[in-house]
């Protein structure tokens, strides 16, 4: 019997700029690793590959030496084949190589780990002429090509590998201007397309930019947040349009695309790192910082895209009860249906924070709405 032949590509150094507020890692993966930050996009992606253990008799994954392919299927016992050399430097021009032999050698599916910029490269040399699917990696993840989170990744390979039948559909491949991004410019740009598994729980929708057009509603929603805000009490602001409004009705100066932080209505701390965030909360003491997130429109995420300074360990110490959560109910009813997702990158976090969660909607308006 034939085997399933998956071809995987990783690029290691996918999403090192996010958790030290560098917003991505183009060009920058130097300046992050000097800053603290360190390497998943192995651990991701090995948290895609475990759900493939079950059928590891019945894949064969070709993929490149070392850290983008290799170490980890070696590290989970998954057999490969390593059909592309590249250097402890690896460039951009190393997932496209590989996504060409790959492509070359009919593999069945592309599987790869990154963020757009990734997506980008996978896409200039496959376009619609193999099937592909992302592990989300990378800081930014506007793309379509994506599976909502590395497990979902796994799953969705482990129904082809079991001979399931999944429709395919064409995917957008999107990304924005990074110099532009960490100026607080959000300018997105399509790339092309790519043909992934249609499978609606476990793959993402492109991001919906833009600000949200009911002006009326974010008042609302600002003047409720701020009303309720405590006395010496610290609050995290997180990344997003919405978050942005209610910093703009405070009169704040607000870094749109990181995350700040403020007390007794004061700007305290801007664009922080996932480090000393954790620093701060730990310095101030539990129960006494709460976080304020939004809704990535389209997607449905809020923990886990764009705002990686967000650490398990900063969401723990916080806890659920301590989270605040921000949507305009347009926004809700643009996701059809389909629950608000975390990816922290700690799947038992991930469980913890599943179920229904409190969102504000409006001016003493919630609704209870689903973590999935």
């Amino acid at each position: 019997m034939r085997k399933f032949r998956i071809g995987l590509v990783i690029n290691p150094v996918a999403g090192l700029g996010g958790s030290v507020a560098l917003k991505g890692s183009d060009d920058v993966a130097e300046q992050a690793l000097s800053l603290g930050a360190v390497p998943m996009a192995n651990k991701r992606s090995k948290m895609a590959l475990n759900e493939l253990l079950p059928h590891k008799d019945h894949i064969e994954i070709l993929t490149v030496n070392g850290q983008m392919g290799e170490n980890a299927c070696r590290e989970l016992g998954l057999d490969c084949q390593v059909v592309y050399h590249t250097s402890a430097q690896t460039t951009a021009q190393d997932s496209r190589q590989a996504a060409e032999i790959l492509v070359a050698a009919n593999v069945d599916i592309i599987l790869f780990a990154g963020g757009d910029g990734t997506a980008r490269d996978i896409c200039s040399i496959v376009d619609t002429s193999a099937l592909v699917l992302g592990i989300p990696a990378g800081c930014k993840i506007h793309s379509g090509v994506y599976a909502v989170t590395p497990k979902a990744a796994g799953r969705v390979m482990a129904m082809l590998a079991s001979g399931e039948m999944l429709s395919v559909a064409d995917a957008d491949v999107m990304d924005i201007d990074e110099v532009a991004f960490r100026q607080g410019s959000v300018r997105a740009k399509l790339y092309g397309e790519m043909q992934v598994p249609s499978e609606l729980r476990y793959i993402q929708n492109v991001k919906m930019g833009g600000k949200e057009s009911d002006e009326l509603v974010l008042q609302d929603i600002a003047e409720y947040v701020i009303g309720e805000m405590e006395a010496e009490q610290t609050y995290i602001m997180g990344s997003g349009s919405t978050v942005a409004f209610i910093m703009q009705e405070l009169g704040l100066d607000n870094s749109l695309l990181g995350v700040d932080v403020i007390c007794d209505q004061q700007l305290i701390h801007t664009d922080v790192t996932a480090q000393k965030l954790l620093g701060i909360a730990q310095a101030i003491g539990k129960g006494l910082v709460k976080l304020v997130i939004t809704v990535i429109g389209g997607q449905g995420h809020i923990l886990g895209r764009g705002n990686q300074q967000l650490s398990p360990d900063l969401i723990r110490f916080i806890g659920k009860e301590n989270i605040i959560v921000v949507a305009t109910k347009t926004k809700l009813k643009a996701l059809e249906g389909r629950p608000l997702l975390v990816d922290t990158g700690d799947s038992e976090l991930d469980d913890e924070l599943s179920g229904l969660i409190k969102v504000t909607t409006g001016y003493k308006d919630h609704v209870m709405y689903p973590v999935a």
